[in-house]
């Protein structure tokens, strides 16, 4: 049996973390949580994931993209899901091979938009 892919959910609303862990597990994904971006960058050197879903603006020192940024400055193709309420911000931080998505959004959208950047095997 081949292993699932492993996806980094990074949220610090309890309520939206539970529900994208859930539907992510229920689409066929294996999830790691962080609440912050230094959590985040913990699990990141400690594990190997194939996704990160992260919320741009977290409580503590490190923000979504400053995640993203670390992440991809050892795999600049690691594909990244932003969810956020502020997308004009977007503009000036999107890269290549990732999405984002506004909030409101539902955990469908989530999962498909990880989908969509995880290559099929």
């Amino acid at each position: 049996m081949a292993d699932l892919p492993l996806v980094l959910v990074v949220e610090d609303d309890f309520f939206l973390q539970a529900d994208l862990e859930l539907a992510l597990a229920a689409a066929g994904f294996a999830t790691d949580v962080a609440w912050s971006g230094e959590e985040a960058l913990t699990l990141l050197m400690r594990t190997r994931h194939d996704a990160l879903v992260t919320d741009v603006k977290l409580a503590g020192v490190l923000n979504g993209w400053e995640v993203a940024k670390r992440i991809r400055e050892k795999d600049p193709s690691f594909p990244v899901v932003y969810v956020t309420a502020y997308e004009q911000e977007w503009q000036a931080n999107g890269v290549p091979n990732s999405v984002l998505i506004p909030k409101p959004f539902t955990s469908a959208k989530v999962v498909a938009a990880v989908s969509s950047l995880l290559p099929t095997t």
